[in-house]
């Protein structure tokens, strides 16, 4: 089970969240925030903490979602202008653990769909990228193109493959979206990174057997961040 997470950034952004607002705490745009801190009205269902995702397997031990301040501070505006519409934004995954990529890797070896970890990190490890739909602000499911994970052309962003319905809502999303500075990628319409980049964190990554690979990795010109990449 993927557990890290809890012990190397669970004080630290809690200490953050306390003093989040009227202090003269300095938050920092690279800082991992809760995002519910921040977007309250936000609502969370992270698949890969529990088995309603592609693996059918638990593969982080953690049921909260985190992200770079500077990073969260751009979903709040897509939340803010969507309420407007009568929508909410509903992430299904935020941060992720650079070894729940191992793992990700191990069941669908395929780099359109999982980033190779013996290659690069994936951007949910950087803390700035999310994979989101679009609910009402009740939070009730309304039409999008496809469930979470699913790889099947209906996934692209070409949308011919969509409803009417499920294109006009995946389309009202995905000009939030870019409109506060992220981009998509286009054979997912769920996945969405922030244009501002940050390192992967050496505090992430677990004393383990793959421990020499991922310094490898930290140390190689691959570590560059890439916008299509998961």
């Amino acid at each position: 089970m993927i557990n890290i997470y809890k012990f190397k950034i669970i004080f630290i952004t809690t200490f953050l969240s306390i003093f989040l607002y009227g202090t003269q705490v300095k938050i920092k745009d690279e800082d991992f925030i809760l995002v519910t801190t921040y977007i309250p009205s936000i609502y969370v269902d992270l698949k890969y903490a529990g088995e309603d995702n592609f693996t059918g397997q638990k593969i982080y031990d953690f049921n909260d979602a985190y992200l770079r301040y500077g990073t969260i501070k751009k979903l709040k505006k897509v939340q803010e202008n969507l309420l407007k519409k009568g929508y909410s934004l509903k992430i299904w995954d935020a941060f992720r653990p650079p070894l729940a990529q191992f793992k990700l890797w191990e069941v669908v070896p395929d780099a359109r769909y999982v980033a190779n970890p013996k290659k690069y990190f994936s951007p949910h490890s950087r803390g700035n990228t999310v994979d989101i739909t679009m609910v009402t602000a009740e939070g009730e499911e309304i039409p999008m193109p496809t469930q979470f994970d699913e790889f099947s052309k209906k996934a692209d962003r070409d949308y011919s493959d969509n409803t009417k319905e499920q294109k006009n809502n995946a389309l009202i999303l995905e000009k939030e979206m870019i409109k506060a500075g992220f981009i998509g990628y286009h054979r997912e319409w769920w996945h969405y990174v922030d244009a501002k980049s940050y390192p992967v964190e050496k505090k992430f990554i677990p004393k383990s057997e793959i421990d020499e690979i991922l310094n490898t990795i930290l140390l190689s010109n691959q570590t560059l961040f890439n916008f299509i990449t998961k």
